[in-house]
């Protein structure tokens, strides 16, 4: 590869911002809940409206029509103050504090309080505020007396994973996964308001799953931990969201946040770099079906693929994590790479009716997706809007300077 990179193309900036709008048509035509919240949504756009309504949902869809009111999309701030009251109103367990997982109409569904969710809470404060919603710091304290009081573990450097709702720990189970997005969402608040301690505690959790563990593991990032931190490499949980083995798509989305975690750090730790192109690299050597292109969902700790689906969401992670390695470090792979994955999303994951597939089209295990309808917003709009922010910000505050 040796032309201008596409990110430098009018023409394919264009068309990234073309299927960003097309991603917020598609989801602010049905999703609103008119007795609050967001509906999932079928394969044709209609709402499922018997399907539950789970905290990182209503996190995501107000992250991302932050990012819409951040670019000028009509109507976005609607559907952001709609969000921001629903995590209030009921989501916030106003008696013992912190969220609740899922809610419905009537109250709790699920009333368990999880690191997961409230890392998604706390991108939703910050996103928030970065368009000026006049209860983002609400959101932002209740969410953050929750992590300091509960999730975060100082000896460590960590989040502790799951809580009862009255604050009862689950004891035997950590998760690099809600570490993951912790880290994802101490960037976002730190940039939204101020608080170094939140780049802190952000380079801390990097330390510890990445520097420490992946490392060790010849930069394959360890999925389940014992209350120690010791890997646990027989854990088998939820097939979705605790899934056995190793997962390349955390791989490719660590890789993109520690390039931006080293910016915000001002470069001092040069081993976020290095880690993050070993990352990359080894789970497109590894996780890259080279038959039919897209990451695999799981590989077995030799490197084999478990569960073989090429889904949505690690291939999104992938042109992201990309798009922020060339920008920043310049090797012509990563431009390869990158060109690759869209081809691959293009192809097997953009439906022109609106909405992305969860299972590539071309696979043939695609009719038995374990997915119902079409999966939420966030991982597709941000394939395609961070490539068009400097590496060295976050979505929300690129997004601004970029407009």
């Amino acid at each position: 590869m040796t032309d201008t990179s596409f990110t430098q193309r009018p023409y394919h900036r264009s068309w990234l911002l073309d299927q960003s709008r097309s991603l917020l048509d598609f989801f602010s035509r049905n999703a609103v809940n008119a007795n609050g919240g967001f509906h999932t949504l079928a394969d044709d756009g209609q709402a499922l409206t018997d399907a539950p309504q789970e905290l990182f949902y209503t996190c995501r869809m107000v992250h991302c029509f932050a990012a819409a009111q951040a670019l000028g999309h009509p109507g976005a701030m609607d559907l952001v103050d709609h969000g921001v009251k629903f995590l209030l109103d009921r989501h916030f367990d106003a008696a013992n504090g912190g969220f609740f997982w899922g809610v419905d109409d009537r109250g709790p569904t699920q009333s368990d309080k999880l690191a997961y969710g409230h890392a998604f809470v706390l991108l939703a404060a910050a996103s928030a505020q970065e368009v000026g919603h006049p209860r983002a710091p609400e959101l932002h304290d209740h969410v953050m007396q929750a992590i300091d009081m509960q999730f975060w573990q100082e000896d460590a450097g960590a989040m502790r994973e799951e809580f009862t709702a009255d604050w009862t720990p689950f004891p035997d189970y950590r998760g690099q996964n809600a570490n993951m997005h912790s880290v994802e969402a101490l960037m976002a608040a730190f940039e939204a308001f101020g608080e170094l301690r939140y780049l802190t505690m952000a380079e801390r959790i990097a330390d510890l799953i990445i520097n420490r563990h992946a490392r060790a593991a010849g930069w394959v990032v360890i999925e389940h931990f014992d209350t120690d931190w010791t890997p646990d490499l027989t854990y088998a949980g939820d097939p979705m969201f605790r899934p056995a083995g190793t997962t390349p798509g955390h791989a490719l989305e660590w890789a993109r946040l520690l390039i931006q975690l080293w910016h915000l750090g001002a470069k001092r730790l040069a081993w976020l770099p290095e880690s993050a192109a070993k990352l990359f690299r080894t789970a497109c050597k590894t996780g890259w079906d080279a038959n039919n292109g897209g990451f695999y969902y799981t590989l077995d700790f030799y490197k084999r693929p478990d569960q073989a689906l090429r889904l949505w969401w690690p291939t999104c992670e992938g042109a992201a994590a990309a798009a922020t390695l060339h920008a920043t470090l310049g090797d012509a792979d990563f431009e390869d790479q990158y060109r690759a994955i869209w081809a691959v999303l293009t192809r097997d994951f953009i439906d022109p009716a609106g909405g992305w597939w969860p299972v590539a089209r071309s696979n043939s295990d695609a009719a038995d997706s374990p997915f119902r309808g079409k999966p939420d917003i966030y991982h597709a709009l941000q394939a395609c809007l961070i490539p068009l922010v400097p590496p060295q910000t976050g979505l929300l505050t690129g997004l601004k300077r970029l407009t």
